[in-house]
């Protein structure tokens, strides 16, 4: 075989891959701040031009975002997220309630079906949380908790589509749970008949509470 020198373009992408690996491995955390341009330059072997290109390539994808004196932080976890965050941020709470009611009633009946022992747990805990943060009144820690009940049924539907597409559709679902707690003052829409139904195996009737849930929500919107 002969070799070839190596193209820039190709070093660039390897670059690239191995910065969006990062992301997608959860080791450059959503939110968080990537390493300085000094320290790729030194982990990566490359130049700084080379380093340059790639950042520039994944914010251009939607995946990093700069902060003028502050570096550059991951605002997205793939392209697919990145252009889901793109669309829903203007989006009408509404439109994203009635996309989110979607996802997570076939996820409960799916979840329904298909849950172990270690899901249930994991929904469980997560019930145990959001009713916590309800009754103390910690709006931020509600939204959150009632996130990770959602993002738990997801789970347990072991369909890796559906889990990634859910979870990239995450930062709007964190404002659209915000949205319609505020929307509902204080009201808490149960979340127990999700969990029981999914718990007993009965499919029907998880998509139904999931159902019930997303539709008085709308309904008070």
């Amino acid at each position: 075989m002969t070799l070839q020198a190596a193209r820039r373009s190709s070093l660039v992408e390897q670059v690239i891959d191995q910065m969006r690996a990062e992301i997608a491995s959860g080791a450059w955390p959503l939110g968080g701040r990537i390493p300085a341009e000094p320290a790729l330059v030194e982990q990566l072997g490359v130049g700084r031009n080379t380093v340059r290109e790639a950042v520039r390539a994944l914010t251009h994808a939607g995946l990093l975002a700069g902060r003028q004196g502050d570096g550059t932080y991951v605002i997205a976890t793939s392209e697919l997220s990145g252009a889901v965050r793109r669309r829903l941020a203007t989006a009408e709470l509404i439109e994203i309630l009635e996309v989110r009611r979607g996802l997570e009633v076939e996820a409960a009946r799916l979840a329904a079906v298909r849950r172990t022992d270690a899901d249930i747990a994991a929904i469980d805990a997560a019930l145990v949380r959001r009713d916590a943060a309800f009754a103390a009144g910690d709006r931020d820690a509600f939204v959150d908790a009632d996130l990770a009940f959602h993002t738990a049924v997801v789970d347990a539907t072991h369909n890796r589509v559906l889990t990634d597409l859910y979870r990239d559709f995450g930062a709007a679902l964190k404002l659209s749970i915000g949205g319609a707690g505020e929307a509902l003052d204080h009201t808490d829409v149960p979340h127990e008949p999700i969990a029981a139904a999914v718990r007993a195996g009965d499919a029907s009737a998880a998509a139904a509470a999931a159902q019930s849930c997303l539709d008085h929500i709308l309904r008070t919107l």
